[in-house]
C-alpha cells in the first residue's frame, strides 16, 4: 500500500491531467481551487465555479474539505460559506475514491439530484420543494450572475484549449492587448 502523501500526489495529477483546471495553494498539494463546470443539459450547464479543496493529512483515509468559492443557489451547498452537503463526502467516503471522483460523478450528482430534506440552504429547499419553475429560474439566475467565466477565475484565454491557438496568435506580443482602454 503506498503512503497517503503518494496517494495525494497521484490523485492531484490523475486530477490534473483530466479537464480540470487546478490552481494550487502556495507550494503544497493540501489545497487548491478546481474550475468546476455545471452538469450538460441540467439547469447548472453553463456555470463555471471555482471549488476550493482541502485535502486533509489523512487522504485517502479521510475525506476532501470541498467548498464553492462563487454563489451557488442549491439546497446543499451554504449560500454564504459554499459548504457541501453529501454524504459520500461527509459520512461515507472510502479511500477506494479519488478526487476524479468527486468532480466527475460526486458534485454532478449533487447538481443533478438535490436533496431538499436535508438542506444547507433552506430557503432554497422550500422553494424547490415548493414551486419548482421559480426554484430553477432561480437557479438559472445564480448561474448568470455568479457562476460566469471571470467568476470563477477564468481569464478569457483559458476558454480555448492549447491546441486551439496556432503558434502565430501564441506569437502575438503582450503590447497588443496592453493599453487599450474599455470603450
Amino acid at each position: 500500500m503506498s503512503s497517503p502523501s503518494k496517494r495525494r500526489e497521484m490523485d492531484l495529477m490523475k486530477l490534473m491531467m483530466s479537464d480540470y483546471k487546478v490552481d494550487m495553494v502556495n507550494d503544497g498539494m493540501q489545497e487548491f481551487f478546481v474550475e468546476f463546470r455545471g452538469p450538460n443539459e441540467s439547469i447548472y450547464q453553463g456555470g463555471i465555479w471555482r471549488v476550493r479543496v482541502e485535502l486533509p493529512d489523512a487522504y485517502p483515509y479521510k475525506s476532501p474539505s470541498i467548498g464553492f468559492i462563487n454563489k451557488i443557489y442549491h439546497p446543499n451547498v451554504d449560500e454564504m460559506s459554499g459548504s457541501v452537503c453529501l454524504d459520500v463526502i461527509n459520512q461515507t467516503w472510502s479511500p477506494m475514491f479519488d478526487l476524479v471522483n468527486v468532480f466527475e460523478v460526486f458534485l454532478p450528482q449533487l447538481l443533478l439530484y438535490p436533496n431538499p430534506s436535508d438542506p444547507l440552504n433552506g430557503d432554497a429547499a422550500a422553494l424547490m420543494m415548493r414551486d419548482r419553475p421559480a426554484y430553477e429560474q432561480k437557479v438559472k439566475e445564480y448561474c448568470e450572475k455568479y457562476a460566469k467565466p471571470e467568476d470563477a477565475g477564468v481569464s478569457p484565454e483559458d476558454e480555448s484549449s492549447d491546441e486551439e491557438l496556432s503558434e502565430e496568435e501564441n506569437d502575438s506580443g503582450d503590447e497588443e492587448i496592453m493599453g487599450k482602454p474599455d470603450t
